[in-house]
């Protein structure tokens, strides 16, 4: 015994004594509990101290200037020190982050983030768990069937349905679109499965239709599947840039007449530019006649999900066949955190692959939920747990009047812009984005307009004093608000408006006259 405990000690020794040469003490488990609880206090003072000295959405830093800092940082050569590094990072990151809290960004789908997203970051970091499989997750892959299924209640899709959290818009439209090719591929042809047997000759005239104003990765999504950008029909907008349904129906009887073969439409509840939502019921109505695939690309008016006031503006989602939701937009959550929804779950059985070390089909008869058979993705972060937190901490309720009070907010500011003399104002918003231009004084071509509109961004983002979006619309240059944070207040717009107008006047007073005019 006393050979063996010598022996123990000794090898013991040795372990310890090769550690740092190892790495062993930069591991997390039970042994560096302290180390994590340290190095998560240093992380959240580093933050504090930023959050306390900036007084900007940015520091205005441009990409030239910010470059010279990295530039000498050799990555082969480790500071071996969490204080030294989180220095080093406030210098090259912090310092200059764009930060979505702050009451003047109004660019971008950025959303200010609630606590219990935080606090479920904190933990699933730490666990690190893998939801593609029931043995790498447990009880994650249930916390997530569960959310799946309260957003399926709230969508008003029937039992049967499924879904599949992804890592946002782009993804879950992909899917979308993969869903609609084979499906209708396998309704025309039993005998054909395009995961195993490729596209049929036919594949060239299948046509998907959507929206002038819908998301690019529609057209994306098609040419990664191999129907191409072609295959995309874009419709014209009514005059509130909502798909029009008259000639969405004209455009499948078009097609029809000129041997294409219409298999989906893409309707869109919350565009990127104007947040308008497109004709839902009309728009089943379609494509309950003609029998085509329906999806809804909610990843932006996902919020009136929980609107106590707003939810009717959603009427008609419950008739789709596939819908997008993007928790990190409308429902205050961190990137990424989206979902994709399908009405029939049997369709999800399109990106199902078995593999006998992950997914063995003897693990699907058995009952055994592994989620990797419904996704496009194998290794996934459990993203779930930010909405199960929020939805246990915060609850629905909050979620809903927070998105209700940026809606709010959207035609407050409106009212600012309409009755601004300087300022022309492209529509009113059915969400929280809102699209204008500064006009300067007359006599100005369409074209130093143009410039000018670019610039007063440029001008802002510089200044770092507020960030604002930009936009085409028709060829010319405009400007856009997109509001998502419900601490920013009619005085913080009052506030960039104004911001605005000066860069406007500064920018319009050297400006040459249209020679037209002169």
């Amino acid at each position: 015994m006393a050979l063996v405990s010598a022996t123990t000690q000794n090898l013991a020794a040795g372990d310890r004594d090769t550690s740092s040469a190892s790495g062993s003490e930069f591991f997390f488990n039970e042994a560096q509990l302290e180390q994590y609880a340290q190095q998560t206090l240093s992380a959240l003072a580093l933050i504090r101290h930023q959050l306390q000295q900036t007084e900007k959405p940015f520091s205005g830093i441009l990409p030239h200037e910010l470059a010279p800092a990295l530039r000498d940082i050799d990555l082969e050569q480790p500071l071996g020190d969490s204080q030294a590094a989180l220095s080093e990072l406030a210098e090259v990151y912090l310092r200059d982050a764009v930060w979505f809290h702050h009451p003047k960004y109004v660019a971008h789908l950025n959303c200010p983030i609630v606590l219990p997203s935080l606090l479920a970051e904190q933990v699933m970091s730490a666990v690190n768990s893998s939801v593609d499989t029931w043995d790498q997750s447990a009880g994650g892959t249930l916390i997530e069937q569960k959310v799946i299924d309260w957003t399926l209640q709230r969508i008003g899709l029937p039992a049967g349905s499924d879904g599949i959290f992804t890592s946002g818009g782009t993804q879950s439209n992909l899917m979308a679109m993969l869903l609609a090719r084979d499906s209708w591929c396998l309704r025309q042809h039993p005998d054909h499965l395009i995961k195993q047997r490729g596209l049929p000759p036919e594949a060239g005239k299948w046509r998907i239709f959507t929206s002038k104003m819908s998301h690019f990765s529609i057209q994306k999504s098609t040419a990664i599947l191999g129907l191409g950008y072609d295959a995309v029909i874009a419709i014209d907008h009514d005059d509130h840039y909502r798909m029009d349904a008259v000639k969405l129906e004209q455009a499948i009887q078009q097609c029809h007449q000129d041997g294409l073969i219409p298999i989906a439409v893409v309707a869109t509840a919350g565009t990127t530019d104007f947040g308008s939502i497109d004709p839902l019921q009309a728009i089943g109505d379609i494509c309950r006649h003609y029998q085509l695939w329906m999806h809804v690309d909610a990843a932006y008016g996902c919020g009136l999900l929980v609107s106590p006031q707003h939810r009717a503006r959603l009427q008609g989602i419950e008739r789709a066949d596939s819908v997008t939701v993007d928790y990190h937009k409308s429902f205050f959550q961190t990137v990424s955190c989206g979902a994709f929804f399908v009405r029939e779950s049997q369709h999800l059985s399109h990106v199902t692959v078995h593999a006998d070390y992950l997914n063995p089909l003897s693990a699907q008869q058995e009952g055994t939920p592994n989620l990797v058979n419904k996704s496009i993705q194998t290794t996934r972060r459990f993203d779930a747990l930010k909405m199960w937190m929020t939805l246990r901490i915060m609850g629905a309720q909050q979620l809903g009047a927070a998105f209700d009070s940026v809606l709010a907010l959207a035609q407050q500011t409106h009212r600012l812009l309409q009755a601004h003399p300087a300022i022309e104002v492209l529509h009113a918003p059915e969400l929280t984005t809102q699209v204008f231009r500064y006009i300067p004084r007359p006599g100005l071509s369409d074209e130093t307009v143009d410039e000018i509109n670019a610039q007063i961004r440029k001008a802002l983002f510089r200044s770092g004093n507020a960030v604002v979006a930009g936009t085409k619309v028709n060829g010319r240059q405009y400007l856009k608000f997109t509001l998502l944070n419900p601490t920013t207040c009619v005085a913080d717009m009052e506030d960039v408006i104004a911001l605005i107008t000066h860069y406007g006047r500064e920018l319009s007073r050297n400006a040459p006259l249209n020679a037209a005019n002169q």
